[in-house]
């Protein structure tokens, strides 16, 4: 069976050594996770987690299932065949000069980007929008030279409302 990109969403307790124990639960059964990104939830004492990683579709549930059954963690979702919406932050550092600085600013325009910082010799881009995008701005911009890239990982939710009876599983313990 052909490995696939899968996204996986996960409601975990907002304590310490929660990520350390995700990420070697992914390790131990050999999988390589492409990104992950952390952050607080709409409930306060809880993260959600947006992983994604390369597996079949057995292997994946399989692992799925087993960060299920981590204490701290509250739900685990596979979301990849779901209509969902994604998006990823990325800051790009373009050697700039003056004589390449418009052009630099067109591109960027287009797509929709922002220059947060200009100095004597770059330009910092940043831009928001699913992996295709990301990919093709720095395509572009990579004929002027860049100097640094900094990628947040995807982020993703299903469309639609959830269903207040399921957004919980399990109660979290008090810290």
């Amino acid at each position: 069976m052909a490995a696939t990109k899968h996204t996986l969403v996960a409601l975990v307790e907002d304590r310490p050594g929660v990520l350390n124990r995700v990420a070697s639960l992914f390790r131990r059964r050999g999988f390589n996770i492409q990104s992950i990104t952390v952050g607080h939830s709409e409930t306060p004492g809880i993260s959600r987690m947006t992983i994604v990683a390369d597996g079949s579709n057995t292997s994946v549930e399989q692992v799925r299932k087993q960060l299920d059954k981590l204490v701290e963690t509250i739900k685990v979702s596979d979301i990849t065949g779901e209509d969902r919406v994604e998006r990823e932050l990325a800051l790009i550092k373009v050697k700039s000069t003056s004589a390449t600085r418009s052009e630099i600013i067109q591109i960027v325009d287009i797509f929709r980007a922002n220059i947060v910082d200009v100095s004597m010799d770059s330009v910092t881009v940043e831009v928001t929008g699913d992996e295709n995008k990301m990919n093709s701005l720095l395509s572009l911009l990579h004929g002027f030279g860049i100097k640094e890239v900094c990628r947040t990982g995807k982020i993703a939710m299903t469309r639609g409302l959830v269903n207040p009876e399921n957004a919980r599983k399990k109660v979290p313990q008090e810290v």
